[in-house]
């Protein structure tokens, strides 16, 4: 965690220094900040004006927390709150360590969980504020968040919180659950909001909250030199046919022989997937129902390329080779499971 702490007198740099020991960061990925009069030591001088200063750590840090009044935080971040999916969570203590709030990205960016937690370190008051945490009911962005999900419509996921606070909402899941279904859900496909927890694009309610696990590995197969829109193409033409949500695909992987096509190493880092490349002893050593190909097999040394490496890390495939225009496409799943309270 990229931590930021801030403070502006004596007592709140003595109370900043707990707040460092409590959240135990890297000391590479931790910066202390104090104004003029008290900087040194650990501390960084905090430059005029403070807002403009603020910038460029907003950006940088997982989260911020400010050892002062609520008022100075406020002031600091308010020119860079754009978006609750990417602000970093910000939270307030007061000088004393008597209180701590959170103040910015309660729920995905983990304000109130940090909050809970360097309450506990420093035997303080955590001030939650959001409604779903405060009735008891089930926070689910910040659900997905810590389960690493895509959440793929914030509109749906504000119509469901609203929607917990009143009854229960209903929840459908491609995978095995662990443990019981949180307060304020019920199993379910039918109803005018809900929760869908797939890699596909589903969308069973009229308002449907779809979270997407990044579970899926694409094994890419290609004639040499083949150009990233043809890439781009064969890939994007097998996830519609599928009804794939982009965002549920973890990785991309192939045989070691492409590891230079810059075609398929172009597609990959527009995507922002990162990509492996293994070798043909390494496919061929893989136990599974493959599609074989002499063709294939006399070029690469390996029966088949692009479902042997999907495969690779997972546990099933779930789309077989498909080629389109000199390039092959195939899917595979990693196990998986929705584990509640999570």
């Amino acid at each position: 965690m990229r931590l930021v702490i801030f403070a502006y007198s004596r007592q709140g740099c003595e109370t900043a220094l707990r707040v460092k020991g409590a959240l135990r960061a890297p000391a590479d990925e931790c910066r202390c900040y104090a104004s003029e009069k008290y900087a040194g030591g650990e501390f960084e001088p905090i430059l005029s004006p403070c807002s403009r200063f603020t910038g460029p750590l907003f950006a940088w840090a997982d989260a911020l927390v400010f050892v002062g009044a609520v008022g100075i935080a406020v002031r600091s971040i308010a020119p860079y709150v754009r978006d609750k999916r990417t602000d970093p969570a910000v939270l307030g203590v007061d000088e004393l360590g008597k209180f701590v709030i959170p103040l910015l990205s309660g729920h995905i960016g983990g304000a109130n969980a940090l909050a809970e937690q360097l309450a506990g370190a420093l035997g303080a008051i955590p001030v939650v504020t959001t409604a779903t945490d405060i009735n008891g009911r089930f926070s689910v962005d910040a659900w997905a968040a810590r389960q690493g999900l895509a959440i793929t419509n914030m509109h749906a996921a504000k119509e469901v919180s609203a929607a917990i606070l009143e009854r229960n909402v209903p929840l459908c899941c491609d995978f095995p659950i662990a443990g019981e279904l949180p307060p304020g859900t019920e199993p379910g496909e039918l109803g005018d909001v809900g929760i869908c927890i797939s890699w596909r694009k589903r969308k069973p309610f009229a308002e449907t909250l779809l979270l997407v696990p990044p579970v899926l590995h694409l094994g890419l197969g290609c004639r040499r030199g083949a150009p990233v829109e043809r890439i781009r193409q064969a890939v994007e033409q097998v996830m519609t046919g599928h009804k794939i949500h982009p965002k549920a695909v973890k990785c991309a992987a192939s045989i070691d022989l492409k590891r230079d096509e810059e075609g398929l190493l172009a597609y990959c880092a527009e995507r922002g997937w990162p990509v492996s490349f293994y070798g043909a002893d390494q496919l061929a050593a893989l136990e599974g129902d493959f599609t074989p190909s002499e063709r294939v097999l006399r070029v690469t040394g390996v029966d088949n390329v692009c479902e042997r490496a999907a495969m690779v890390g997972a546990d099933r495939l779930v789309v077989r080779k498909t080629a389109h225009n000199g390039v092959t496409v195939a899917l595979a799943e990693e196990r998986w499971e929705a584990r509640f309270p999570g």
